[in-house]
């Protein structure tokens, strides 16, 4: 089983960069301590800086990279908004979507003395030595959603925007997506569709299975990586969506007859 993330996570690192991936699975509100991030996130391109406060809306793929100041640390704080505290409120406040905005992904929020106020008032948190019982905890992060709401009316749309994600067009959806490395249940999901629906609709488009296709696109663009622009094979399995070298490298073998690191060779 995996361990659940806290609600409330504070992030330091001295590495030179770092980048990754995720699925955003809940809303979530940051703000930038030191140190930029750059987020793509479907197609579109976000970068925060130091003083910045920034919110992600849920049921996104984003690919990410964070970067230190020099001779310095990564620092960021990141307040997780789970969908039971959104509920709750709704309840309580009478809170409801008027005009659900799907269009909003990312965005950077006006800074604000509230929004400035909150963040300071989590420095327990970012002690690294504290503990705090659950209770407290999602108390804050029923705070910050008030924040928002304060400070960015607008928000109220996306928040208390219940629904799970419609059926959309899958074709361009997938060749948008195919390099984030999910699984097929997860692509079902996002595209609005059961798993025997996605697999049905997408033998339909492209003539194949889903994983099947995907390997294949991923192959594909590895072998113009390293061929064509001279990336290492370490550096490339992961950017196409691979998780593991070894399974890349057996993978890429198989289909083009000669190991990822040979190909510049041939």
């Amino acid at each position: 089983m995996q361990e659940k993330k806290p609600n409330i996570l504070y992030s330091c690192y001295s590495h030179k960069s770092s980048e990754g991936e995720q699925f955003i699975a809940a809303h979530n509100f940051g703000y930038m301590i030191s140190g930029t991030s750059e987020h793509f996130v479907g197609g579109e391109k976000f970068v925060f800086a130091p003083g910045n406060f920034r919110f992600f809306r849920r049921n996104q793929l984003t690919k990410w990279t964070k970067f230190p100041p020099v001779g310095g640390e990564y620092r960021s704080i990141s307040i997780t908004i789970d969908q039971d505290t959104l509920q709750s409120i709704s309840e309580e406040y009478k809170l409801k979507t008027t005009t659900p905005n799907t269009d909003l992904k990312a965005l950077l929020l006006p800074s604000s003395p509230l929004l400035k106020n909150y963040i300071d008032s989590l420095g327990p948190y970012m002690d690294g030595n504290s503990e705090f019982n659950k209770g407290l905890t999602n108390l804050k992060v029923k705070e910050a959603v008030m924040v928002l709401l304060e400070t960015n009316p607008l928000l109220k749309d996306v928040l208390f925007d219940f629904s799970e994600p419609g059926k959309i067009d899958l074709e361009a959806y997938m060749n948008e997506h195919y390099r984030f490395n999910v699984d097929i249940n997860r692509f079902a999901y996002l595209t609005g569709r059961s798993l025997a629906a996605f697999k049905r609709d997408f033998d339909k488009i492209f003539n194949t299975s889903p994983n099947r296709w995907l390997q294949q696109k991923r192959l594909a663009d590895a072998h113009y990586l390293i061929k064509e622009k001279g990336w290492k094979s370490s550096d490339v399995y992961m950017e196409v969506g691979f998780k593991d070298l070894s399974h890349f490298s057996f993978a890429f073998k198989k289909a083009y007859g000669v190991a990822p690191s040979r190909v510049a060779l041939t």
